[in-house]
C-alpha cells in the first residue's frame, strides 16, 4: 500500500486520471458502509453513539461492531445497490472481487476480520483467547489475535495486559482461586494514539475509561478468567473458564508490551504486521491518495478523528466522519480521502498475500 499527500483539494483532472486507470479486474465495486451492531453489557457506556453521530434508545452500549462476519452477527450493508445484503452475502455474490482472490481461497465467504469500538464504563473482565491451533481443536474455529487502538481515555484510565513477572500454570489457578490474578497482571496508563498488539494467549482487560478501536481475527471466542465476583443480567455470578484458560494462556513476560511508532501528521505509519492483518494508521490534513494496486485484498478504513470525504477511482463519492468504517472493496485501486477542516485520522487494515 502507498499513501501520497497532497494539497487540501485534488484538481479534477487528477480525478479523471485515476478513473481511467485500467485494472486487472474484471468489475469495480463501491466502497461499502455497514449498519453497526449495538451490544449492550453490563460493563459498557454512553459515548459510542454521540461519538457516531448516531441516536438510539440502547443504554449501555459496550461495542459497536463496525464490519462483522460473525455469525448471527453479520453486517448488514447500510446504502447503495446492495442495501440489505450482509457480509456473507456480499462475499457470495463478488467473492474475490470484494476480499481479494488470494483471502477468498483462504477464507471462502467468512470475512477475516472483526472490527470494533469499545466503550468500558467499568472494567472488563480479566479474559484470554485461543489461538487458531486451540481453538479448532476444542471448537472447531479460528483463535483470536487482536490490537487495540487507544481512541481516548477518562479518568486516568488503564489496560491491563500480560503477566508483570514470569509464573506458571499453577500459580496463575492459585491467583484466580484467592481472587489476587489482577496483582500479577501489567497495569499501562494510557492515553489517545497509544497501541497495543494482543497475540492469541496474552491475558488482557479493559480498564474503565478506555474507549478504543479494536482490529482482530473473527471470531467471539472468549476465555473469562476474573469478573470481580460481579452478577450478570441474572443476578448470578458470570461463567469462569478458569480450566480452559490454563492451556491457552503465553506465559512468557517480554519486556514491553506497547507498540511504539512515531506519531507524525501526514505520513503512513505502519503499526502491526502480522499473519492475520496488517494496520496502518495516517493523521491527514492533506488530501491523501492510497494506492492500493499492490494489494490482491480488501482494506477496512476506520475513521477515528475528524471528518471528510473518500473518492474511489470510479469517481464514487463518500462522505465518512470519525466512527465510521468503510470496507474498500479489493477491485478499487485507489482512492483519495479529503479531510475536512479539523483533518482526518484513519487507521487502515488489510491482508497480506503470505509469501509462498
Amino acid at each position: 500500500m502507498v499513501l501520497s499527500f497532497g494539497a487540501n483539494r485534488l484538481p479534477s483532472d487528477e480525478y479523471l486520471l485515476f478513473s481511467l486507470r485500467e485494472t486487472e479486474s474484471n468489475m469495480i465495486l463501491r466502497p461499502f458502509k455497514f449498519v453497526p451492531y449495538f451490544k449492550t453489557v453490563i460493563w459498557g457506556g454512553h459515548k459510542i453513539a454521540s461519538y457516531k453521530g448516531i441516536v438510539t434508545d440502547k443504554n449501555c452500549i459496550g461495542e459497536s461492531w463496525e464490519v462483522s462476519g460473525v455469525p448471527g452477527h453479520e453486517s448488514v450493508v447500510a446504502e447503495g445497490p446492495d442495501k440489505g445484503l450482509n457480509l456473507k452475502e456480499l462475499i457470495d455474490k463478488y467473492k474475490g472481487e470484494l476480499v481479494g482472490q488470494p483471502v477468498y481461497d483462504r477464507f471462502g465467504d467468512k470475512f477475516p476480520l472483526l472490527i470494533k469500538i469499545i466503550d468500558a464504563r467499568r472494567d472488563l473482565s480479566v479474559q484470554v483467547h485461543p489461538d487458531d491451533e486451540l481453538a479448532m481443536k476444542r471448537h472447531g474455529s479460528f483463535g483470536k489475535t487482536e490490537m487495540w487502538y487507544v481512541v481516548s481515555e477518562t479518568g486516568g484510565a488503564s489496560l491491563r495486559i500480560g503477566f508483570d513477572r514470569r509464573v506458571d500454570a499453577e500459580t496463575y489457578a492459585a491467583a484466580v482461586a484467592d481472587h489476587t490474578i489482577c496483582d500479577l497482571l501489567r497495569d499501562h496508563p494510557i492515553a489517545a494514539g497509544d497501541v497495543f498488539f494482543l497475540p492469541a494467549g496474552r491475558v488482557h482487560s479493559i480498564g474503565a475509561g478506555a474507549f478504543i478501536a479494536e482490529i482482530q481475527q473473527t471470531s467471539d471466542l472468549t476465555y473469562r478468567i476474573y469478573d470481580y465476583d460481579r452478577p450478570g443480567p441474572d443476578g448470578k455470578p458470570r461463567e469462569l473458564h478458569t480450566e480452559l484458560a490454563k492451556e491457552a494462556i503465553d506465559y512468557t513476560v517480554p519486556d514491553d508490551y506497547r507498540t511504539h511508532y512515531e506519531r507524525i501528521r501526514n505520513k503512513d505509519t505502519e503499526l502491526v504486521a502480522c499473519p492475520y492483518f496488517t494496520t496502518h494508521l495516517c493523521d491527514a490534513t492533506f488530501s491523501v491518495l492510497c494506492d492500493y494496486s499492490a494489494l490482491d485484498s480488501f482494506v477496512v478504513l476506520i475513521f477515528v478523528a475528524g471528518a471528510g470525504e473518500l473518492v474511489d477511482s470510479e469517481g464514487n463519492r463518500v462522505a465518512v466522519r470519525q466512527g465510521e468504517t468503510v470496507l474498500i472493496p479489493a477491485s478499487t485501486r485507489q482512492v483519495t480521502l479529503l479531510p475536512g477542516h479539523g483533518g482526518l485520522r484513519f487507521l487502515s487494515s488489510y491482508i497480506e498475500t503470505p509469501e509462498e
